[in-house]
């Protein structure tokens, strides 16, 4: 069972920055696709930006230009480096992983509140 463990989140004025992190446990995290999600109550889920393994990196049009996801491999751990929040950003924040040998988990989800 891997189990992925994010932190970062918290209350940030809108124009201002914040940095997620997601622990992954186990020793193949370099070989997985990684990805931050966001979900607002009552609505769906949905993608932020994802990470391959190579380092290829994707991003919603609403966040390009203001999110960069990144990774490091050593640690274990990826990121996201939110700038310029807006209010709409607001919502709980999920890593999820991608992997086709040991499946796909998601983490337990952490809190960002842009407001003034």
């Amino acid at each position: 069972q891997v189990q992925l463990v994010e932190s970062g989140g918290g209350l940030v004025q809108p124009g201002g920055s914040l940095r997620l992190s997601c622990v992954v446990s186990g020793n193949r995290f370099s070989t997985y696709a990684m990805n931050w999600y966001r979900q607002v109550l009552g609505k769906q889920r949905e993608l932020v930006a994802g990470i391959t393994w190579g380092r290829s990196t994707n991003y919603a049009d609403s966040v390009k230009g203001r999110f960069t996801i990144s990774r490091d491999n050593a640690k274990n751990t990826v990121y996201l480096q939110m700038n310029s929040l807006k209010p709409e950003d607001t919502a709980v924040y999920y890593c999820y992983m991608v992997s086709a040998q040991n499946g796909n988990y998601w983490g337990q989800g952490t809190q960002v509140t842009v407001s003034s």
